[in-house]
Order: C-alpha cells, then structure tokens, then sequence
C-alpha cells in the first residue's frame, strides 16, 4: 500500500472506496501544520515561563527551580517532536500539491491530443501529399504562364537592335546639345559686311554710247 494510501485510509471504509481529492487532502494538511504552529507558539511561551521561573527560585528553592527544569525540559522535547511533524507535513503538501499539479498537466495534455487526434482523423497523408503535389504543379504552371505573357511580341515585326540604338543614342545627343544651348545662350557669330548697292551689268545702250563718245573724241583731235 502507498504512503498516500495509508495516510487517508485507502483499502477501508467509505473514505477507502471513493478516496480524497487532492485538494481536501492538501486542505487537511494545511489546516494541521497551522494547528502545529499554534502549538509550538505555546510551548515556547512555556519554556520561557518555566525558565524564569527557575531562575526565581534560584537556590533559595532548589525543588521547585529543579521542576521548572524539568517541565522545561518536557515542553523542548514536544517543541522537538513537533518542528519533526510539521518538516514531515510540509514534505508530504508539497508532493501532493505538486503531484496535483502534474495530474492537470497530463489531463491537459490528455484532452489536447483527443483534439489534435480529432482534427487528423478526416486527413489522409496520402491526399495530403497528392494535395501539396497539385500545389506545386499548379504554382510551377503559373510562373510559366507568367513568364509567356511577359515576354514582348512584335506581332510579325523585327527590328535591327543596333540601328535602334544608334537612333536613341542621336536624339540622347540633340537632346544634350539643347540643354546646352539653353544654359549657356545663342553664341554670337560675326557675319561679313553687306554692300549697300551692287555693280550694275553694263547694258548694250550703254556700249554704243561709249563708242559714240570715242568717235567724237577722235573727230575733235583731228581738227
């Protein structure tokens, strides 16, 4: 028979069949180390009584200061023997409190795994896995799909990349040399000089009136 057993009569009686709680168990034995410590509360006041009692009679009354020892002595002895009983009820509240404790624990425990059990019992590792398969198929047929529709379609149209490049790096230039000009302002550049009024051709009239004019000199000088 377990030391609980034989502490709260296990095996007789009603108390046998049914047994204690743990928790009226614990209950009994705190209101017993309570009753202890009432006691030892009074032999200690006891024993100090007896002791200056002794110390009264002194030598003037040997006998009764020798009784006072000697109750003294009885009252240290219970004071003893109780100290004893109540190391010895604390050890067994703390198992039984701690023994409490773990049987929660494991009830606990117990009805979390009836719940898990509970939510596994419609689930079959196999459709799991053939479940998280299709997942994966599913998620690999996106990114291809992704990955399709991404890609540029010219729709029968194929362009030279080195000529497009050529042609964006030409406007990047003329778009450079704007900014440029518009930092920096027009630059003046000087222009050679106008003539007011150009050389007129020599018309045929004005030959034949040049002729006419060298004939007369020649008639005049040979006069």
């Amino acid at each position: 028979m377990s030391v609980f057993g034989k502490l709260f009569g296990a095996g007789g009686g009603k108390a046998g069949k049914g047994g204690p709680t743990p928790q009226e168990a614990i209950q009994r034995l705190r209101d017993t180390e309570e009753m202890l410590s009432k006691k030892q509360e009074f032999l200690e006041k006891k024993i100090e009584q007896e002791l200056t009692a002794a110390k009264k009679h002194g030598t003037k009354n040997k006998r009764a200061a020798l009784q006072a020892l000697k109750r003294k002595k009885r009252y240290e002895k219970q004071l003893a023997q109780i100290d004893g009983t109540l190391s010895t009820i604390e050890f067994q509240r703390e198992a039984l409190e701690n023994a409490n404790t773990n049987t929660e624990v494991l009830k606990n425990m117990g009805y979390a795994a009836k719940a898990m059990k509970a939510a596994h019992d419609n689930m079959d590792i196999d459709k799991v896995d053939e479940l998280m398969q299709d997942i994966a198929d599913q998620q690999e047929l996106a990114e291809e799909i992704s990955t399709a529709i991404s890609k540029p379609v010219g729709f029968g149209e194929e362009f030279d990349e080195d000529e497009l490049m050529a042609e964006l790096e030409e406007l990047e230039q003329e778009e450079l040399d704007k900014n440029l000009l518009e930092i920096s302002g027009p630059e003046t550049v000087p222009l050679p000089n106008v003539p007011v009024a150009l050389p007129s051709k020599p018309t045929k009239k004005k030959e034949e009136e040049d002729d006419d004019m060298k004939e007369l000199e020649s008639w005049a000088g040979s006069m």
